[in-house]
């Protein structure tokens, strides 16, 4: 049975190239690339290639990127490094639908060490309050952490407004940018934000390896320390094949941009529009004017979000029922409850997020097979109404 694979936003395959790049460092090229000798320089020389690759993508300096471990390693570090150069601060803010890497690493700060924090609240449809965001900042906020992209619906934040004003605040700004990197734009050169997080495993490099820019010239306090690597600023020996890489990765995400704008935002309309005619009470959880050109999360009223990615997955079919560093919780994902999507929905929303690898041919399957499983599933349910409704774009309560 082949797979359909719809859950990128939760990892991606590897690209061939990608993978072939990687492979002579895991055999013949196998030095340190801290050592003196030759062997282990060449190997230093395709990790500057690498930065080198991954500051273009975004737009700043190579010696303005730290290679982490991944995305919440970069979160992490970026968190701590603000407040720990900042140490007369103690006010964090960050919104109710960040990634748990932020959301959970901001409440433990909290509980341990002290600080206040604001969680910023969301519209319905996702969407963050600007003059909420202005209103929350104090002489001593310390730090603005918040997402580029979110992970489960794919909306897109206005970080390059929100940076220019924590800037005129004194805050140091950080994003987490794992969803975005590879499929918008981003041009930190002509940004107020100070430092962003990315995953390799998110534009289809391998697991284990993740990047954080730093502006040039902000006061950064390593996470790890230990060793010399990265500049001082994260000990440990380097990730080579990962790090190798995810230089790769960039420069094909750089060149497949378009593609991910045009071609997988085609596919990912197809997918939302075949299953919203088909299906009665579905709604669509997110902001349609602003949101990743690759996710649609569509909530199917009055059915279990498990039982649908079950039957699905019995077809070969590869979604997600939220987050997948949050799917082993019964309750509903912490983004949708923020925008007070109905329980009802809440537990039956499903995240569809494709690559530029996906084909017409696999979401017309979906198209296809999705609607019996649903309506198989409602003749189950104790809390179907038992009659039609409108399939609509979240903008109040379902119709």
């Amino acid at each position: 049975m082949k797979t359909i694979y719809l859950d990128n936003n939760a990892t991606t395959q590897v690209d061939p190239a990608v993978f072939e790049a990687m492979r002579p460092y895991f055999t013949e090229l196998y030095g340190n690339p801290s050592s003196i000798h030759r062997f282990g320089g060449q190997v230093g020389v395709k990790i500057n290639e690498a930065r080198a690759s991954v500051a273009k993508l975004l737009g700043c300096r190579p010696d303005e990127i730290i290679f982490t471990s991944c995305g919440s390693e970069s979160d992490n570090t970026a968190i701590r490094s603000a407040l720990n150069a900042q140490p007369d601060k103690r006010h964090i803010i960050t919104t109710a639908v960040e990634h748990p890497a932020v959301l959970s690493f901001c409440k433990f700060l909290a509980k341990t060490d002290g600080y206040e924090v604001t969680f910023l609240s969301t519209d319905e449809r996702g969407r963050l309050d600007m003059d909420e965001y202005r209103a929350a900042f104090r002489p001593d906020t310390a730090l603005v952490s918040v997402m580029w992209a979110n992970n489960e619906t794919g909306n897109i934040h206005p970080v390059e407004a929100m940076a220019e004003i924590a800037r005129d605040h004194g805050a140091v700004f950080h994003t987490d940018a794992v969803q975005a990197v590879g499929k918008v734009p981003i041009d930190l050169g002509n940004s107020a934000v100070d430092m962003l997080s990315l995953s390799g495993h998110k534009l289809h490099a391998p697991k284990g390896v993740g990047a954080l820019f730093v502006r040039k010239g902000l006061r950064f306090r390593p996470l790890l320390v230990g060793g010399h690597q990265e500049h001082n600023r994260r000990a440990g020996t380097e990730n080579t094949t990962g790090i190798i890489a995810l230089g790769k990765a960039c420069e094909l995400a750089a060149e497949s941009m378009q593609t991910e704008v045009t071609d997988v935002s085609r596919l990912r309309d197809k997918l939302e529009s075949g299953l919203l005619a088909a299906v009665p009470d579905a709604l669509v959880n997110g902001d349609p004017d602003s949101r990743l050109p690759n996710t649609t999360n569509i909530s199917f009223g009055y059915v279990e979000g498990e039982a649908i990615l079950l039957m699905m997955d019995q077809l070969g079919i590869a979604a997600s029922s939220g987050s997948a560093c949050t799917s082993g919780s019964l309750e509903p994902s912490h983004v949708l409850k923020a925008m007070g999507v109905p329980f009802t929905f809440a537990h039956g929303s499903i995240r569809f997020s494709l690559s530029r690898f996906n084909t017409e041919k696999e979401i017309d399957f979906v198209i296809e097979n999705l609607p019996p499983i649903i309506k198989n599933l409602r003749k189950m349910s104790p809390f179907s109404p038992g009659k039609k409704k409108t399939a609509c774009f979240r903008t109040g309560s379902p119709q």
